[in-house]
């Protein structure tokens, strides 16, 4: 079974962080959210989110796969946090998937991980940080490599979707978005 560390951060975006635990989940992903502290986590929109654990308690953990949910001021939070960006290189340096929505994938930018990668981003997040080679794309999802990068809330389910045919195959990933009733 894959497993997937998605941090949650204050101020994150409710509509992706909870529509990805969500989907990975009913694709039996085993998903492991973590708090950067022992907060409950008060969402962008005021909707309140209780972490399986804390941070501190899955360093030293293996996933799959880390997603980062975007939304401000929740990014960040994920960005100022020098225990993610750890994360995030041991994780690149592994090969493993790293997955950022919306606002967020500014925090692989920072990191280092974005040199001469196609990504997209909810618009103007990244504005501002200079990536050499960075290809912007205005598409709901972009894959290159082990980075996967969504838009914002609008493109969440896509994302999740993208991330459980990554992490199952595209037969658990029709079985997951079948029974959702998409339109067509």
């Amino acid at each position: 079974m894959a497993s997937v560390l998605i941090p949650l951060a204050q101020g994150c975006e409710e509509l992706e962080a909870v529509t990805i635990i969500d989907l990975l989940r009913r694709a039996d992903i085993k998903v492991t959210t973590a708090g950067l502290d022992d907060q409950v986590i008060v969402a962008s929109r005021g909707i309140r989110l209780i972490p399986d654990v804390k941070l501190e308690d899955v360093l030293n953990q293996s996933f799959d796969m880390i997603v980062l949910p975007g939304g401000l001021p929740g990014a960040d939070y994920l960005n100022r946090d020098k225990r993610i960006h750890a994360i995030l290189k041991k994780m690149s340096d592994d090969n493993k998937w790293l997955a950022a929505i919306c606002a967020a994938p500014k925090v692989f930018a920072t990191a280092g991980l974005l040199e001469n990668k196609k990504v997209t981003s909810y618009p103007g997040s990244l504005d501002g940080i200079n990536v050499p080679g960075l290809q912007y794309k205005e598409v709901p999802v972009v894959i290159d490599d082990n980075i996967i990068t969504s838009r914002g809330p609008g493109t969440a389910m896509d994302f999740a979707l993208t991330l459980i045919e990554l992490l199952s195959g595209p037969t658990q990933r029709k079985a997951v978005e079948v029974p959702l009733q998409r339109p067509g």
